[in-house]
């Protein structure tokens, strides 16, 4: 919830939850964002930005 209504980069997500070391790919990111929104039912909360990567919606 720190960076709510700002987009980070599947990058930046990488390195928050693994780290730097991490040698699997960037669509690794978006596999476990659909599980989170299909488990919390957060499909409107979770918000793709194309070209970006994504961004937590909170009014």
């Amino acid at each position: 919830m720190k960076y709510k209504n700002i987009a980070l980069s599947r990058e930046q997500l990488i390195n928050a939850l693994w780290g730097v070391d991490f040698d699997g790919e960037t669509r690794t990111i978006d596999v476990h964002i659909a599980r989170l929104r299909k488990k919390l039912d957060f499909q409107d909360v979770i918000q793709t930005v194309p070209r970006v990567g994504y961004r937590i919606a909170c009014p």
